[in-house]
Formats: C-alpha cells, structure tokens, sequence
C-alpha cells in the first residue's frame, strides 16, 4: 500500500509542477506578446491540481481499499490531463 501511495504522490507532485510550468509560460508569453497556454489550459490544469491535491491527501489518511480509491484518482485524473492537454 505504502508503495502505491508513494507513486500516486509523486505524479501528484508532476501535476503541480506541470501546472507551474503552464503558469510561468503563460506569464512569459503575456510579458513577451508571444502566444503562450490560453485560459483553457491553465484552467484544466488548475482544476487537476486541486482535484489530485485533494486525492493524494485522501489516500494519506486513509488505508486498504480506500486509499487505493484515492490513489487512483490521481492516477486516472493525471492520465486524462496529458492524454487532453499535452498529447492530445
């Protein structure tokens, strides 16, 4: 169990980042009068944060089926967010 928190953790952490990387290419791009993420991306990625956010600290105070719930939550909401947003 312990190790399928740890994975949803760490690609927990990848959406936060990801979501840091849209923001600052985004304030570069305004700065710069470069086209950089449009409001829609910013928002999915905003909304994904906050969803695995919640997720992960689900399956952190939870155990057994629970916290498997949660942890894939994270897994299915990061999947849809780079199938849609970066490889789509």
């Amino acid at each position: 169990m312990t190790l399928v928190r740890t994975v949803s953790g760490v690609v927990a952490g990848g959406v936060v980042v990801l979501l840091c990387v849209v923001i600052g290419a985004a304030v570069v791009g305004q700065s710069r009068n470069f086209p950089g993420p449009g409001a829609e991306s910013l928002g999915w990625h905003c909304v994904a944060a906050v969803v695995v956010i919640v997720a992960q600290v689900f399956a952190d105070r939870r155990r057994g089926m629970s916290a498997v719930f949660g942890s894939a939550v994270v897994m299915i909401t990061a999947g849809v967010l780079l199938w849609t947003q970066w490889w789509g």
